[in-house]
Formats: C-alpha cells, structure tokens, sequence
C-alpha cells in the first residue's frame, strides 16, 4: 500500500477547468465513498479550495489507483476522463507526501507562504473521518503534515511574508478603513474574510448566509472581535448590498449566488465585489453594472503575476529544506514501522517455539522441581530475547536507511514466517482514540 496524490490546481488548469471539478461541500462525504470504493483505493482524503482539487489515497496499485481516482473526479466534473487528463497532477509514494508537505506549508499557493491552507487539510482531513474514508495511513500522514506546515511557518517567517487569498483580494478592494462590507457565506472562508476585514479597519460587517443560525454565530464572533456586525437572510441580499461599500462571497455553491438583480443602482457610490467562490459565486452580469468592480480569482492571479513572489530566496529555500528533512524522516519511519510488524511475529513465533519445548520438558521430565522448572524456562526466554535483540534492532534501522530492500520479507524467508502472521499483527484501522487534528491543535 502507498499514497497516491491526484489533484489540480491554479498551477495546472484554468479557473473554468477548476469549476466543473470543485467538490461543492455538500458532496465531499458522497465523493469520498465513491473514492473509498473504488477497486484499488483503501482510503481518501479529498481538499478542495478555491484554487485546487486534490485527492489523497492509499491505492494497492500506481496505475489502478491513478484510473480510480481520475474516474471518479472526471465523473464529479462531468468530463471525459480524457478530457481531465492534460490537467492533472500525479504524485505516488514519497513524492505524495512531499508534495503534500509543500502544499500544507504554502509552498505551492497561489500566494506562496499563505496560511489559510493549512487550516483546509484540517478540514479536509475532519471530514473524510467523519465519513469514515480515513485510516492508518492517511492519519499518521495528515498529523505530521499539520506538524510540518505549523513548523515551516514558525521557523521561516513565511507567514509574515505571504497573505492569504483572502487579503489580496481585500488589497484589490482598496482602502477599507471605515466602510461597511458584506460578507455572502458563513463558512471557514467567510470567517477568514471577516478577519481580514477586522485587520484592514472595516467598521462594520453585514453576514448573509442560506442558514441563518450559522450566519448569526459568525455575526456574534466578529462583534466578539471588536467589529460591530449583524446577520440578514440570505432571501434580503439587495437590502444588505444597497448598504455596503465591499462585498465577499464565499459560499462554496454549485451555482451562483450573487445576481445583478441584488445591486440596486448605485448612483456613483463604488461597489467592490470579491468574488472568492469555486464555482463562481457572483454572475458575470454583475460586472456589466455602473459603479461596481469585481475582483475574482483571475484577478488575484494577475496581480500576483505583476508584483511578483513576495518570499525572499533564502525564506523560500529554508522551507523547502524543512519540507526534504521531514520528507527524509517521514518515510525512514514508515519504513522502520512496516518492518515491526514481522518482528513481532518473529518475537512471537520465537516464544510459541520456546512455550513448546517447555511443554515437552514437562512431559519428558514430570517429576522436575517446580522453582528448576521455572528458572529453566526464565533462562531460555532470555537466551532467545538476547539472541533476537541485536537483529531485530538492526533490521529496524537498516529498513529506515535504505528503500533497496525488502527486510520485512527477508526475515519471512529467513524464519519461515506465515506471510498472513505480520498482517495479523497490524491493526488497519484508525483506533477510536486516536487524536483527531483538532485535538492536536489544542495540544500544541
């Protein structure tokens, strides 16, 4: 079993490719079963931002698990495979992981160095345990990647450098100091916007969501943050933009949601409208209207190409040099840890071996003093622990040096193990007690 990576991304496809394949998130759990039941897929995480669609697996097989996973997102994109095909990204194994390292890190964001995604993993990661896709593999991966993205950001400055998609949008609004902005989506992208917002000066917020209960709970939230701010149906759109200077949406819909018909005329007051959605939010008639910008994904995508990277080269190749070493460390583990299993069959083959030449002793010598008895059986436990240490040991770290050698299956040839024995050692599930990324987060 290895990880397979499938995505694209704003590096590899245009924004109207990436909103026929976005996962809106009332679908993530149906794709993430489609995924998990696919022929040659154990498990699946899926991300799914508004500027990439990634796939996460651990497949039986390279190519089996690459047309699984491609059929399945060519399926929610409503494309041929064929046509899906030009616009993917495939990583497997050890470029998997390193891959998703980068991405976790803000490596591979449209604005390098943003943190917003590393909170998307999490996410990702919540909801396909939830819908119960997620297993060994993918849990000890995602817990050390939201270890490493944590560690790139606080030991580069990365963050400092970098903003999120969110603020470069706000930066393309202009000056916020003072003006009343609309907030269309109650989601984790609109309570990002409202923080971004809060920082830019904003001085007050107006939340429009389809569910009012969420929509008032980030209201209450901003107004905690020191923002005055209220909540409207998402039915009174029109009264809510008629007020406001700057709106943000970010609601993850299929369609979209922000139509000309909720601008009314503007009389020469300018409206910004940033348009954060995959699929788009706001109707492309909307930018047609007298007094009102929209700023879009394509247009944070052209600034960042006019202003350029704002990372320094020695920032950038200090993250990347973290991101190698944890790759390093990863897989020299993964390695070590798929040997233990047939050492402990060994270990226990070892001492039904020892348990049976006791029983015989027993039967060859019944009238053998309790306590010699005993201390024979002490003895020749010690004798077999002291014999299999240093190998066992040994063959631990030469898996995690080297990946030229299948130890695991030399010491099966070696001791004439049952292939089925290590199998039964490892447990393939998540236990129910493992520490979910919320619970990690709280323990840093």
């Amino acid at each position: 079993m290895s990880v397979l990576a499938v995505g694209l991304s704003h590096r590899s496809a245009d924004l109207g490719t990436l909103e026929r394949a976005a996962v809106p998130a009332g679908e993530l759990a149906k794709v993430l079963h489609e995924l998990q039941q696919a022929e040659h897929v154990s498990e699946a995480m899926l991300v799914s931002t508004c500027n990439r669609i990634e796939v996460y697996a651990v497949v039986e097989t390279f190519h089996g698990g690459v047309n699984d996973v491609s059929e399945v997102l060519s399926r929610q994109a409503g494309m041929e495979p064929t046509e899906l095909y030009d616009n993917l990204y495939v990583h497997y194994a050890g470029a998997a992981v390193e891959h998703l390292f980068c991405v976790a890190s803000g490596l591979d964001s449209m604005v390098v160095g943003e943190t917003q995604i590393l909170g998307q993993v999490r996410a990702a990661y919540a909801t396909a345990r939830e819908a119960g896709t997620v297993g060994r593999t993918l849990h000890e991966l995602i817990q050390t990647t939201l270890r490493v993205g944590k560690r790139v950001h606080s030991e580069t400055g990365l963050d400092q450098l970098g903003a999120s998609v969110v603020s470069e949008a706000l930066n393309a609004a202009g000056e916020l100091a003072g003006k009343h902005a609309l907030i269309v989506g109650a989601g984790s992208m609109g309570a990002l916007s409202a923080t971004q917002l809060a920082k830019a000066g904003i001085g007050r917020i107006t939340v429009a969501n389809r569910t009012d209960a969420n929509a008032s709970r980030l209201a209450v939230k901003i107004t905690e943050q020191g923002v005055l701010a209220q909540s409207v149906p998402l039915s009174e759109l029109a009264g809510a933009v008629a007020e406001a200077d700057v709106v943000v949406s970010c609601t993850g819909a299929k369609d979209a949601v922000f139509l000309a018909e909720h601008v009314p005329p503007r009389a020469g007051r300018p409206l910004v409208v940033c348009d954060l959605g995959l699929p788009k939010d706001v109707d492309p008639d909307v930018a047609e209207l007298a007094d009102v910008t929209v700023v879009d994904l394509e247009t944070i995508q052209r600034r960042m190409r006019e202003a350029g990277a704002p990372t320094t080269e020695r920032q950038t190749a200090k993250a990347n040099g973290i991101v190698l070493d944890e790759v390093r460390d990863y897989l020299a583990g993964q390695r070590s840890a798929e040997v233990t299993p047939t050492v402990t069959a060994l270990r226990r083959r070892a001492a039904e071996v020892v348990d049976g030449e006791l029983l015989r002793l027993d039967h060859r010598l019944p009238e053998l003093d309790s306590q010699v008895r005993e201390e024979v059986g002490r003895t020749v436990r010690r004798v077999v622990d002291k014999l299999l240490h240093a190998p066992t040991v040994r063959v631990k770290q030469l898996a995690a040096e080297t990946a030229d050698t299948d130890y695991a299956n030399a010491l099966r040839e070696l001791f004439c193990l049952d292939p089925q024995a290590p199998a039964a050692v490892a447990s393939p599930t998540v236990s129910a007690a493992s520490p979910s990324p919320e619970t990690e987060k709280k323990s840093q």
